[in-house]
């Protein structure tokens, strides 16, 4: 796609979102079902449900998405495609590249071992590698507008208030 291409398919979505705010305002959604007593959650997507179970540190097996490794890659997804907008905003040709992510985490605090042991990942280390002609300013452009206009990359950055309820039907 080019530059210009990119502007097209672009245009009438930043017109509709300049002239009336409050359009641009979505709930996305995502939704799981839980498989009673298989500790696994189906979680919906574009190509089916994919089933999230527990990671091989914590008891599991392998058979399932870890939603931990799902973090990541919705990271890398986010970020590659954000990075691949701008440099086709930029007129950047990028022939190719790798995107990866890696989190530090201690399992001992998602299994209770440890009190004091964080729950989540504490370190995310993302990182790019690009076939590209480009200049040094025009990389360090492109990863400062990675950066800010990556949707996943904002969310963790700067950790936005959750909220949960809880319902219970009974079945007896």
């Amino acid at each position: 796609m080019t530059a210009d291409e990119l502007r097209a398919k672009q245009a009438p979505w930043k017109a509709k979102y300049k002239d009336n705010s409050a359009s641009a305002l979505q709930t996305l959604t995502a939704e799981g079902s839980l498989d009673g007593g298989q500790l696994v959650c189906s979680v919906g997507s574009f190509l089916g449900k994919v089933p999230a179970g527990l990671h091989p540190s914590t008891g599991g097996d392998g058979s399932h998405a870890c939603s931990a490794d799902m973090l990541l890659q919705a990271l890398i997804g986010c970020a590659g495609v954000t990075l691949q907008a701008v440099a086709t905003a930029m007129g950047i040709p990028l022939r190719g590249g790798v995107v990866r992510a890696e989190g530090d985490l201690d399992f001992r605090g998602t299994l209770g071992v440890n009190k004091e042991a964080p729950v989540g990942f504490t370190t995310i280390r993302l990182s790019f590698e690009l076939d590209a002609d480009a200049t040094p300013e025009q990389v360090e452009t492109l990863m400062k507008l990675t950066r800010r206009y990556c949707v996943v990359y904002q969310t963790l950055l700067k950790s936005p208030a959750i909220t949960e309820t809880c319902a219970v039907r009974s079945g007896t």
